[in-house]
């Protein structure tokens, strides 16, 4: 495919070099334009304005990377245009900027993914075979802790202010975790309770999220995202009736990714313990674009992480906000850039 990247920062740059071993880059744009130039020099591709790589004909697929204030503006544009979009994560800054995105996928027939790229790491994937085929037997609850600690200036980057973000830690850090844990336990979450809080950085948005979720069927998810981690942390914990699953690190700073079976014996005591250990580069990018690829191969206008999904992680964090009576998320609910 011929492909364009609307946002070239960290993110922007990640996926071009993902896309770049299966498809073509031809296009990208940034509103700082230095940052578009550099990327394009870098891939062989054009530095352009936004309207022109969306009004493009040839380029068939789009990712959008912008900061979350743009992200669904921008997907609507791409999608009426007749192109496949990868939006990144978190998607949008409420559930209700997505609705619009549903119905005009369905319309023109064009794949939206979501970029949860949390679901295509290798120790992640594996852990989702083994709760597919059973291993774990009936699942009981799922534990999950997901935290950095920012850098100098945190406070005044575009994170921190929630006309931009939409949210803190819990709509950045948090929305992976919830995205995984609706992942294994594959039905809606029913009841949720959480609280938010503030302790270090000077700003508005929250610094640390604390979750209870439950599904119908009594599952329940107890999460944690912090940007007060001083060192950089993964830890998920998934518990059924027959064993245990323990998934921590995801390479680099958060150290080696790795998965931890522990399985139940008859007569209990110590379990039967089998570790998968994945060193080396952060490989979920890659994954992550083959299976857009597959999406798109497959015409699958709502593919897995799609749009639904992605409005059922919002609608827990909307739902969080609201009970911490935030009054930056009431007073701009339902906005779109």
């Amino acid at each position: 495919m011929k492909v364009g990247i609307i946002g070239c920062g960290l993110i922007g740059k990640k996926r071009a070099a993902a896309l770049a071993k299966h498809d073509r880059l031809v296009a990208v744009a940034d509103s700082v334009p230095e940052r578009a130039t550099a990327l394009a020099a870098e891939f062989g591709a054009v530095a352009r304005d936004a309207r022109v790589v969306l009004g493009d004909a040839e380029i068939e697929a789009v990712v959008i990377a912008t900061t979350h204030d743009h992200l669904a503006g921008l997907a609507l544009q791409a999608i009426e245009s007749g192109k496949h979009v990868l939006l990144e994560k978190p998607g949008a800054r409420r559930p209700a900027e997505l609705t619009p995105l549903v119905a005009a996928a369905a319309r023109r027939g064009v794949s939206v993914h979501v970029g949860f790229n949390h679901r295509f790491h290798p120790a992640l994937q594996k852990a989702k075979q083994l709760i597919s085929a059973g291993e774990l037997g009936e699942l009981f609850f799922i534990r999950g802790r997901y935290g950095h600690g920012g850098r100098l200036g945190y406070d005044r980057e575009w994170r921190a202010q929630p006309e931009i973000s939409g949210g803190g830690e819990l709509l950045d850090q948090g929305a992976h975790l919830i995205d995984l844990a609706g992942w294994f336990f594959d039905e809606p979450f029913e009841k949720v309770h959480g609280a938010i809080a503030t302790y270090y950085w000077q700003m508005v948005v929250e610094d640390n999220a604390f979750l209870t979720l439950q599904t119908p069927r009594g599952r329940t998810a107890q999460l944690h995202v912090t940007w007060t981690e001083w060192k950089n942390m993964f830890s998920l914990e998934v518990t059924g009736r027959n064993a245990k699953l323990h998934i921590e690190g995801l390479g680099g700073s958060y150290g080696t990714e790795r998965l931890a079976f522990y399985q139940m014996r008859p007569e209990l005591g110590p379990p039967d313990t089998t570790i998968w250990e994945y060193p080396g580069a952060d490989r979920s990018w890659h994954a992550e674009w083959a299976h857009f690829q597959a999406q798109i191969a497959a015409k699958q206008v709502s593919g897995a992480p799609g749009l639904e999904s992605t409005q059922a992680v919002l609608s827990v964090v909307e739902r969080v906000y609201e009970q911490n009576d935030v009054s930056w998320y009431a007073s701009r609910q339902g906005t779109q850039s």
